[in-house]
């Protein structure tokens, strides 16, 4: 696997793209520090020039992740007409990502079942993220103006989950429909 466009990245952002696609396809736990900085391109003094442990490039994959994510929320918040299309391009968005060729589930639940104790670091990033993703919802279903925002947040949050197990492990065609209509329930 090579890292696209190596020569317009620094180090840094070489290493972080080679982590994400390898974290992402094989697992954290079994990718070795020494395959992602072959597959950046970099030496072994340069990466831990960046950073001081496989921890905390670990760390840093998820916090990248979760900016583009969160980057990718506040265009689809701008583009939307309002809080129903702002709700349709969800669930398509999570439709569109458990279609895609590479699907693995979420990035996130597959780092936490690798790392089960919830001071670690990586946890905390996970749970920073879930707690935004929590929020995010909560304003959605506020906007819908769903007598129990918070209620409503819990039920979206676990279809989201479910669906990103779902998509890996099942069907992946059969999933937005049966999406589109547990999150109509929900917000009914």
């Amino acid at each position: 696997m090579e890292v696209t466009s190596a020569v317009a990245l620094t180090a840094s952002e070489r290493l972080l793209v080679a982590a994400d696609q390898v974290f992402y396809a094989e697992g954290i736990h079994n990718v070795p520090v020494d395959r992602v900085i072959a597959e950046a391109g970099v030496t072994r003094a340069t990466f831990y020039r960046h950073f001081p442990g496989k921890e905390d490039l670990v760390v840093a994959y998820l916090k990248r992740r979760d900016e583009q994510i969160r980057a990718a929320a506040a265009r689809e918040a701008d583009d939307s007409a309002g809080p129903r299309d702002l709700l349709a391009a969800f669930v398509q968005g999570i439709i569109d990502d458990t279609c895609r060729p590479g699907f693995r589930g979420c990035p996130f639940i597959n780092a936490a079942a690798e790392y089960p104790d919830p001071e670690h670091p990586v946890r905390i990033v996970i749970a920073e993220h879930r707690r935004w993703f929590h929020g995010a919802l909560v304003d959605l279903a506020t906007a819908l103006q769903h007598p129990d925002p918070q209620g409503a947040a819990d039920g979206l949050a676990m279809l989201r989950d479910g669906a990103m197990v779902a998509g890996y492990l099942n069907d992946a065609d059969q999933l937005g429909k049966r999406l589109t209509s547990a999150m109509n329930d929900i917000l009914s």
